[in-house]
């Protein structure tokens, strides 16, 4: 059995033009091949396979920082349940 994951994550970037640090961010997450995301107004909701959602989140944090230099990250982390089937009217828990 392949364990599923809800990360909760929300992004502060140490920046003046931290909305466009944000932007970035969004948009590389949201293209991330494998996951479902949910952009919210002040956190992004990422669902998937384990393994596939913390390598990305790893690569992502690499990325942000690189780019846009030091930043906060707030996750809340969900190992073992999947948001997209709550949404569909199971209970998310495998």
């Amino acid at each position: 059995m392949v364990m599923k994951i809800t990360v909760e994550l929300s992004y502060y970037p140490f920046r003046e033009d931290f909305r466009a640090s944000i932007s970035d961010f969004v948009k590389q997450l949201d293209g991330s091949d494998g996951l479902s995301v949910t952009i919210g107004a002040t956190s992004s909701v990422i669902t998937g396979e384990f393994d596939t959602v913390m390598a990305r989140l790893t690569e992502l944090l690499k990325w942000s920082y690189d780019t846009h230099g030091k930043a906060v990250y707030v996750a809340k982390i969900l190992p073992g349940y999947d948001v997209q089937e709550r949404v569909a009217g199971g209970n998310g828990w495998d």
